[in-house]
């Protein structure tokens, strides 16, 4: 019989989301004529941007002929993607990303767990607490978090980011190896200033650290003075991995396209000393187990770039951000504590009457019919806060802060 890896057998019994949809499951059968509005899991509700479908469409009528028929993608990505990618997204921005650094995958949820690959066992985890569990759970899962104890794991350095510290992190009193950092974050949806985000490329320059650096969310920035990229500031690409997607930003969370930025200036350490290319090392591992992106996904994933795509995913994130703002202004004028929703689709709240993250959800569930995010289930620190998403209907946003006030 086989043996398993026994790192699994210490995750925690399930993933955040599916213990969300099993209670969700379980209201729905007690309660089947109840109009649930979902504003938890932060899966997308507005179609596909015209200039997408249309260049997906012609990509699947261009693999209908011998001429233009394409098979195996390039492991990286097609060139027409990852120039437009390095045009629009970094040179725009003034920054300089060669081609081989860009790897167009199928999800930033895949890259910034299948990363730690190319890293071993014995490195120190820090994360910003609360945190996406997928930093956490591939981890453990790689051997490396350690043992839970009291809702940590002993081998994770947590860095808090709470309403004490206006959500800015500090730097952590222990050496890290590996640091994640997501911004704008979720589940938060707070930011990072320049000079903020600063402080932590010149403490991973000064400490040896690499920074997984998540920004899925930046073009939800409205700021002009909040970094899209941790590439903005200088002598980042010595120290940091960036991962990118087009789920939330063009709507592509069931067509699945996204990429990684690993630098070749960045490095990493071997056991018997030199310096070892993170990227070469990326790009076997991609070559692997990775048979590339399709045609079609990344024909779509060109379109954003266009004119029309352009104006298409602007007016897709005016109307998410919108519903953020509806909401934000809801809950705030309810008295409500609450934080992000200004340059990224999250909303976190404090929980009312210091109820506890679960017992809020439950509330919001039975009583109203909502369905939110606990944000325990990020991390300690997110005891008694709740998380919502701002990517639902915008008539399900305005009913649900209608039962919100008068509830409350």
């Amino acid at each position: 019989m086989a043996l398993v890896n026994e790192h699994f057998l210490k995750l925690q019994s399930n993933y955040l989301f599916a213990d969300i949809a099993k209670k969700v499951n379980a209201f729905r059968v007690t309660h089947p004529k109840e109009k649930i509005i979902r504003l938890g899991i932060g899966d997308v509700t507005q179609p596909l941007p015209e200039a997408v479908r249309k260049a997906m469409h012609e990509a699947v009528d261009e693999l209908g002929s011998v001429e233009s028929f394409r098979g195996y993608a390039p492991d990286q990505g097609y060139p027409f993607l990852i120039d437009a990618i390095i045009k629009h997204d970094y040179a725009s921005r003034g920054v300089s990303i060669e081609p081989s650094e860009v790897f167009v995958s199928d999800g930033a949820k895949c890259d910034t767990g299948n990363i730690g690959d190319i890293l071993r066992r014995d490195n120190t985890i820090g994360v910003t607490d609360p945190v996406y569990p997928v930093y956490i759970d591939t981890n453990v899962m790689a051997g490396r978090a350690g043992t839970f104890v009291d809702g940590k794991w002993s081998d994770v350095v947590y860095i808090p980011c709470t309403a004490e510290n206006n959500f800015i992190p500090t730097l952590p009193d222990r050496h890290v190896d590996v640091l994640y950092l997501c911004y704008p974050n979720n589940p938060t949806g707070t930011t990072l200033t320049k000079d903020e985000l600063r402080k932590w490329v010149d403490y991973a320059l000064r400490n040896d650290v690499l920074i997984m650096y998540d920004a899925a969310y930046e073009a939800y920035i409205q700021d002009p003075d909040i970094p899209h990229s941790i590439y903005e500031i200088k002598g980042a690409k010595k120290v940091a991995i960036e991962f990118r997607s087009f789920s939330k930003t063009a709507g592509f969370t069931g067509v699945r396209c996204a990429y990684t930025v690993v630098p070749k200036e960045l490095n990493g350490l071997s056991k018997d000393g030199p310096t070892v290319s993170l990227n070469s090392l990326w790009s076997r591992r991609t070559a692997t187990k990775f048979n590339g992106t399709s045609y079609i996904t990344q024909r779509a994933a060109e379109a954003v770039y266009s004119p029309e795509g352009k104006a298409q995913v602007k007016a897709m994130i005016d109307y998410y951000m919108t519903n953020a703002r509806i909401m934000r202004e809801a809950l705030v004028g309810l008295g409500l504590q609450t934080y992000g929703g200004e340059n990224a689709p999250y909303i976190w709240i404090k929980t009312p009457g210091g109820l506890s993250s679960w017992k809020f959800f439950d509330k919001l569930l039975y009583e109203l019919k909502i369905v939110g995010t606990p944000g325990v289930g990020f991390g300690p620190s997110g005891e008694g806060y709740l998380r919502l998403t701002a990517f639902g209907d915008r008539d399900d946003t305005i009913e649900a802060t209608r039962r919100l006030a008068a509830w409350l």
